[in-house]
């Protein structure tokens, strides 16, 4: 199935039928290609495909089994006796999912071990070996406590006010690493950097000091390690669009695309632009500058870079649209900007995933 938008009147066509165009979290994305319309002054609107990156769809196709394992392992983990009546499944997960969990119980008898019989009614637990792998998960967990910290506080930065939702940062909590109880577990431990109080009648998460040392973006880092921050030499953009400098995102353009000259010098013009930090206030910057446009660019590229596998499902990212000021049209941006992030509808929800993270089908 392809998709048509066009952009002046927000309506989208599918089959030949006009309807009005979804929501960032709701949109379906075709197996192939979207096709973007945007009209012109002169006729005919102009066609612009959005390549699929194969890799990047076999990226959540690998993760469809893994997921089911780790929520099952969860559920288990979350009842008092470590254990799940098989009959008490379907109303954790729902009559459906039952059954896709039921095959995962069934083919990895190394994972989860089946017991009951004899009128006792059969559940499910881990096997002993699965046992101590998660022990070992909570013990990196502990480890990793420092980063997981520091990288909530660079979240409260991105935002408004250093302030967000709780039940917001919850949507994303697994994909920073963060324990389900963090809440409860971890924020009241560092004090000196966070606080929870009521906003807006929302409870909130907020930031209790700046801190200037961790304003710079994982962008701003590779390029300093690359050493480009510092060099005075004069560079060129690639014919990939790529561009060594200060203000330069990293583009992966799929096989496909051929970009032309005119194509290239918009791109180098906007390689070139500078724009402010993510970490400055949002406030004070209006979305119909070109500056600003690049800033809400790099704002996304931060939070996916916050995250553990360097992807957020599209509903994640526009539950923080007011936050971080996204725009309106986000799923145009993302469109437009396809050599920094690719949109897949593979798994149950289209995913926004950061190219420059992935060789291949591999989390660099």
């Amino acid at each position: 199935m392809v998709f048509s938008l066009i952009e002046s009147r927000k309506w989208f066509t599918v089959n030949g039928r006009q309807r009005l165009c979804h929501p960032l979290p709701y949109l379906r994305v075709g197996h192939m290609c979207i096709q973007i319309m945007f009209k012109t002054s002169g006729g005919r609107p102009k066609k612009k495909m959005y390549y699929r990156v194969n890799d990047l769809d076999r990226v959540m196709e690998l993760q469809k089994k893994p997921s089911l394992i780790l929520r099952l392992k969860s559920i288990i983990q979350s009842q008092r006796k470590q254990c799940v009546l098989l009959r008490d499944l379907e109303k954790e997960v729902g009559f459906v999912q039952k059954w896709n969990f039921m095959g995962i119980i069934e083919k990895y008898p190394m994972i989860f071990r089946v017991t009951g019989g004899n009128g006792t009614p059969p559940m499910v637990m881990l096997t002993e070996k699965a046992d101590k792998i998660a022990l070992e998960e909570d013990k990196a967990r502990v480890q990793m406590e420092p980063i997981l910290v520091k990288n909530l506080r660079k979240l409260l930065m991105l935002s408004v006010d250093c302030t967000l939702p709780l039940e917001t940062i919850q949507l994303i909590e697994n994909d920073l690493g963060l324990p389900n109880d963090f809440g409860q577990s971890l924020i009241p431990k560092y004090p000196q950097f966070f606080s929870v109080k009521d906003v807006n009648g929302r409870t909130s998460l907020q930031l209790e000091n700046w801190d200037s040392y961790l304003a710079v973006t994982a962008r701003e880092e590779r390029l300093a390690c690359e050493g480009i921050l510092t060099s005075k030499e004069k560079v060129r953009v690639l014919k990939d669009g790529n561009y060594f400098g200060p203000f330069a995102f990293r583009m992966h353009y799929p096989a496909g695309f051929r970009p032309n000259m005119n194509y290239l010098k918009e791109i180098q013009k906007w390689q070139k632009m500078e724009f402010p930090s993510p970490y400055l206030n949002a406030k004070g910057f209006e979305l119909a500058d070109p500056k600003a446009q690049k800033r809400v660019v790099a704002v996304l590229h931060e939070l996916l870079s916050l995250t553990m596998e360097k992807r957020l499902t599209s509903a994640q990212i526009d539950a923080f649209h007011t936050e971080l000021r996204l725009p309106a049209r986000l799923l145009l941006c993302l469109i437009k900007q396809h050599g920094i992030f690719y949109i897949t509808n593979k798994g149950v929800r289209s995913t926004v995933i950061l190219k420059e993270a992935y060789d291949g089908s591999n989390l660099i």
